[in-house]
C-alpha cells in the first residue's frame, strides 16, 4: 500500500481536503491526523470492519480499547447509554480539549472498539484540523496513537510515516501537535469518578470542577487478559527501540555506559554535560507542561539516531508531573504482562 501525506494548515484546513479525507473515513479507510495531543489514526467507530483495519495496523492488542473522537457533547451523549452530571460540567470546562470520558456504551458501538467491555472512551479534541474532520465525516471515529502498538507516540507526520508508512493509505500533516502527550482518562458512572490514565489535564484541574477523584496509587499494569477499562495501560508502552533507564543520577549511569563503549541517549536537566562523540544529548524543560510537549520528539530523534540505551533523569514528583512520570515508567518496563 502506498501512503498519502497530504499538507493541511493547522489553523484554517483546507476545505477540499478535508472533504475528501472525511469521505475515505465514510468508506472505511484509515486517515491519520492531528490533534493538540498526538496524532490519532482514525477509522468509522460504527464499522467494526473499518476498525478492525486499525488493529490490524498497528499490531495492537484486541482487548486494548480505542477512544472515540466526536465533534461536540452532543454526539458523545449519543454513543453513551449514560450522561451523568459530573460528564455534562466536565464537558463544558474541557471540550474541546485533551480529557477523555470513560462511559457505559450504547450498541451502536461495536465491541472491537471497546476491547469487548461496557464502556466506552469518549472526547471532543482541540486540533482544528480534527475538528473540521469529525464535523466534515458525520460519523463518531476511533483512534488511537498513529503508531506500531507499544512503540513512542507520533507527534508529527513523520513519525507517522515512519511508524506506518505502507501500512495505511492517508496522513493529514498539521505540523507538530503542541500537547505532546495523550488524553486524560476519567471514568464517570461507577461510584466515584476514577483516573484511569494521567495526561495533559491534571487531577487538581479536574477535581476543581466536579471534585475529589479516585487516583492510582501506584503504576496501573495490565495483568489479566480482561478487556482494558483504557488505553495506555498495558505495563510496557510508549517504548523507543533502545532500552530505556529511569536514574536519580543520569550522569553516572551515562558515563558506565560511554566507558563500555555504548552509543548513548540522553535526557536531562543538566547545565554542564560531557563532550563525546558517542553521547546525544537532549537537554528538558524544567516545567511540566513545556516537557510533556518535549518528550516524544526527543525520544523519536533518539531513536533515529540509532542510540544503544537512553538514560532519562528523573523529573521531579507531583501531579503536575503525573503523566510524565506515567509515560517513562512505561516505556521503562522490559516486557509487557501476557496478552
Amino acid at each position: 500500500m502506498q501512503t498519502q501525506t497530504w499538507r493541511v494548515d493547522a489553523e484554517e484546513p483546507d476545505a477540499e481536503i478535508i472533504a475528501q479525507s472525511a469521505e475515505r473515513l465514510r468508506r472505511g479507510e484509515l486517515v491519520a491526523f492531528p490533534t493538540e495531543t498526538v496524532y490519532g489514526l482514525g477509522a468509522n467507530a460504527q464499522d467494526a470492519g473499518a476498525v478492525a483495519r486499525i488493529f490490524a495496523a498497528k499490531g495492537r492488542p484486541s482487548r486494548n480499547p480505542l477512544i472515540v473522537h466526536v465533534p461536540d457533547a452532543t454526539a458523545a451523549r449519543a454513543i453513551v447509554a449514560e450522561w451523568p452530571d459530573e460528564a455534562e460540567r466536565l464537558a463544558e470546562r474541557f471540550w474541546p480539549g485533551p480529557l477523555t470520558l470513560v462511559l457505559p456504551r450504547r450498541d451502536t458501538i461495536p465491541d472491537i472498539v471497546t476491547g469487548g467491555g461496557a464502556t466506552v472512551g469518549v472526547r471532543v479534541p482541540a486540533h482544528p484540523v480534527a475538528l473540521a474532520l469529525l464535523r466534515a465525516a458525520r460519523i463518531p471515529v476511533a483512534a488511537p496513537s498513529a503508531n506500531r502498538s507499544l512503540q513512542i507516540s507520533p507527534t508529527r507526520a513523520e513519525h507517522v510515516l515512519h511508524s506506518l508508512g505502507g501500512l495505511i493509505p492517508l496522513i493529514l500533516d498539521g505540523g507538530p501537535t503542541s500537547g505532546g502527550l495523550e488524553s486524560t482518562v476519567l471514568r464517570l458512572g461507577e461510584g466515584r469518578p476514577q483516573l484511569l490514565r494521567p495526561g495533559l489535564l491534571t487531577p487538581a484541574e479536574i477535581e476543581a470542577v466536579i471534585g475529589p477523584i479516585l487516583r492510582p496509587e501506584a503504576l496501573t499494569l495490565a495483568t489479566d487478559d480482561s478487556p482494558l477499562p483504557a488505553p495506555g495501560m498495558l505495563s510496557r508502552h510508549y517504548a523507543p527501540r533502545a532500552p530505556l533507564e529511569l536514574h536519580t543520577n543520569g550522569a553516572a549511569r551515562v558515563r558506565t555506559l560511554l566507558q563500555a563503549g555504548r552509543r548513548v541517549g540522553w535526557l536531562t536537566f543538566a547545565a554542564s554535560l560531557p563532550a563525546d562523540p558517542a553521547l546525544l544529548v537532549q537537554r528538558m524543560p524544567t516545567e511540566p507542561a513545556a516537557y510533556s510537549a518535549r518528550l516524544y520528539a526527543a525520544l523519536h530523534e533518539l531513536d533515529a539516531a540509532n542510540v544503544e540505551a537512553i538514560v532519562v533523569d528523573i523529573p521531579p514528583h507531583g501531579e503536575d508531573w503525573l503523566a510524565v512520570h506515567d509515560r517513562l515508567q512505561r516505556a521503562a518496563t522490559a516486557e509487557n504482562s501476557p496478552n
